[in-house]
């Protein structure tokens, strides 16, 4: 024997169906070091264990557990472990609609953001993304993951209180009754009020006390609650109010009234 620890190695990688997001990849890897390589897309980055030490731009940088490492498409680095016990890593490959070109050299220079409510949106971006029927949620949590990275890297805006919108807040609302079962995406019902994403987020949770994908799902489970009282199945009930599948309807089921859709169809028996 050589002494030498198992190299380990596990990813996980998928497309989902979110504007902007071409990848995510999570992976774990012990002693796997990547070779200098480009990416044509924004590699926004966060290490849950260990550490990663890299070259961009032939500067070392590397990837606390803390931080938000932003590397930015076509300049080469590389990756390796910077702890005995490797790293375990959750990426975004962002496209340009999300961020633009101009913000390449600020990234290039600053690319690890000591931020915790950065680090904190990023990790409930990931969460979203994993749950296949949350892509509004995901979309939304996207936008202001955008603007945050802007914030860092992009000219400073003028300080100022955005002002509230309740018009704008209606509208979103109407069209969010309008498509309870089929949903609609944020990039689309911004377009259709219009306003920016951000500030249509913002409006909508202002004036009403909730995100907009909080409120469809709230609209889809009351439409469920009376289907299954009706004595639907849950499996027909899911696909019927706009749920990805059962499982999915049971998540939010449960999250919004504490039971299962099975156990709550079984209690309306007499």
């Amino acid at each position: 024997m050589d002494g030498r620890r198992n190299d380990q190695r596990s990813v996980s990688a998928w497309q989902p169906s979110v504007p902007g997001v071409v990848e995510v990849f999570h992976a774990h890897y012990t002693e796997y070091a990547y070779p200098m390589h480009v990416h044509d897309a924004w590699t926004l980055l966060i290490v849950d264990a260990g550490a990663v030490r890299y070259d961009l731009d032939r500067h070392e940088h590397g990837t606390p557990h803390d931080t938000v490492s932003l590397l930015p498409p076509h300049v080469p680095h590389n990756g390796s472990p910077a702890t005995p016990d490797g790293f375990r890593k959750r990426v975004l490959y962002l496209d340009a609609s999300r961020l633009g070109d101009e913000l390449i050299g600020p990234a290039v220079d600053a690319p690890d953001l000591r931020d915790p409510l950065l680090r904190r949106r990023v990790g409930q971006l990931h969460t979203a993304l994993a749950l296949p029927g949350d892509e509004l949620e995901a979309e939304s949590r996207l936008t202001f993951v955008g603007e945050r990275l802007r914030s860092h890297l992009g000219p400073r805006h003028q300080a100022g209180a955005e002002r509230r919108d309740p018009d704008l807040a209606r509208r979103l609302r109407e069209l969010l009754d309008e498509r309870v079962v089929e949903g609609i995406g944020l990039a689309e019902a911004a377009a259709l009020v219009p306003a920016h994403p951000a500030h249509l987020v913002r409006a909508f949770s202002g004036a009403y006390g909730i995100a907009p994908h909080q409120y469809l799902m709230s609209r889809r489970v009351d439409r469920a609650r009376r289907l299954l009282l009706a004595g639907q199945a849950p499996a027909d009930v899911a696909g019927a109010t706009g749920f990805y599948d059962q499982a999915h309807l049971t998540r939010h089921f449960k999250r919004l009234v504490g039971v299962t859709p099975g156990r709550y169809r079984g209690s309306g028996a007499r």
